[in-house]
């Protein structure tokens, strides 16, 4: 009997225990402060916008604060604020897109990101906690500047990273980004979609602490990209400037057209377990393509550059659909040059009689390092080391 109730009495003792440990778990989780845990970097950027984004460890509303790049203090006078929000409402949520439109081209402009928490939504009443912010006194304020600057510019491409930060980082070393435009992922950041701190300490920490947050990024969506319940979530992180993940846009005296490839198998294939319509995807996009290329953004172009993940190719389904549906209408339009990847190896595939232009299908170690002028178009190669590897001119 003694032990029995000795048995009850640690038992209820360990319940009790168990219960102030969840209990302190949730109090340190309440108390602690709203932050900006993840970015803000620049997506979707234009001549005349760009969408700015960034995540918080707690729900909140959020806004930017813009402010021209003129000398003045930040705080000279009250800035104009551009909310997230949609149909009319603050968005409430940890992942924050803020669209800003209507700025002037080539522009520069300086901005300051905000996080307010929102504790709690009754009927009417919202009960709002702490604010999270970028700094503008303590350090220079972030600044960005929009396309539409005439004349020469420069930009990097890398892809198949995998997750590999210190490839990342040994490839980006590279470069200068004070003389670069924008940088292109051009596919499979991640070997597979699972959580967003997956994305976050896989690659875009590291491309946030070296440029994301100044200098634009164009994500081309690779097939590892489509893979793995988080997949769904990506346009939420890596919005395209028509609120699709294929898009183009201008930058100088070039038009880029970016594609989704999807997969690279049939839809039927049992490692997609059903949940794939790439099929059709493409299909949207033909038609999409279809119409893009005869606009006067495209048409008046002097250099006309297709961005895809896969590359056309007999062989595979998916490099033969996009092969067969794209490669037609890119031929018709004049595209000089297409940048892929996927294969984790380098080779130049030359224009022929079928395909009228050269795909620069790049390794999953080198980096291209692209400049353009009134002259010509260049598409440098380099490996980890920064040996030249190969080079592409258009004239």
């Amino acid at each position: 009997m003694k032990r029995r109730r000795l048995q009850k009495r640690i038992c209820l003792t360990g319940m009790f225990l168990g219960l102030l440990l969840f209990a302190g778990a949730l109090w340190g989780n309440a108390q602690e402060a709203i932050k900006i845990s993840h970015g803000p970097y620049l997506q979707a950027m234009t001549e005349s916008g760009v969408v700015i984004v960034w995540t918080t460890n707690k729900p909140a509303t959020a806004w930017v604060e813009l402010a021209p790049d003129d000398g003045s203090h930040f705080y000279k006078e009250e800035r104009p604020k551009y909310f997230s929000a949609s149909n009319g409402l603050k968005n409430v949520g940890t992942v924050h897109q803020v669209q800003l439109r209507g700025l002037k081209p080539g522009t520069r402009y300086r901005y300051r990101v905000y996080s307010q928490e929102v504790l709690k939504h009754e009927w009417v009443h919202v009960q709002y906690g702490n604010v999270a912010a970028t700094a503008v006194y303590q350090k220079k304020p972030l600044t960005f500047q929009t396309n539409g600057v005439p004349g020469p510019f420069e930009f990097a491409v890398v892809n198949d990273i995998h997750e590999r930060n210190p490839v990342l980082k040994q490839l980006l070393g590279q470069v200068d980004f004070s003389t670069v435009g924008f940088v292109v992922f051009n596919g499979d950041m991640v070997s597979s979609s699972m959580s967003e701190e997956q994305v976050f300490k896989g690659f875009m920490d590291t491309a946030t602490l070296l440029f994301a947050s100044e200098v634009p990024m164009y994500y081309a969506r690779g097939n590892h990209e489509t893979r793995g319940p988080f997949a769904a979530e990506f346009p939420k992180y890596f919005p395209g400037p028509n609120g699709q993940l294929y898009y183009s846009f201008t930058k100088g005296d070039a038009c880029f057209i970016v594609l989704d490839g999807g997969e690279d198998k049939p839809d039927s294939d049992i490692e997609y377990s059903g949940i794939t319509d790439m099929d059709a995807y493409r299909n949207e996009q033909t038609e999409w393509l279809r119409n893009i290329v005869k606009t006067e953004a495209f048409r008046n172009a002097k250099y006309k550059i297709a961005i895809c993940h896969i590359p056309p190719a007999d062989g595979w389904h998916g490099s033969l659909e996009i092969k067969n549906k794209w490669v037609p209408i890119l031929n018709e339009a004049g595209i000089q040059v297409m940048l892929s990847a996927h294969e984790h190896r380098h080779r130049i595939e030359q224009a022929s009689a079928s395909m009228k232009f050269p795909v620069i299908v790049n390794s999953n170690n080198n980096i291209i390092k692209a400049k353009i002028t009134s002259g010509e178009a260049s598409f440098s190669v380099y490996d980890l080391a920064g040996k030249l590897v190969d080079k592409v001119t258009v004239k």
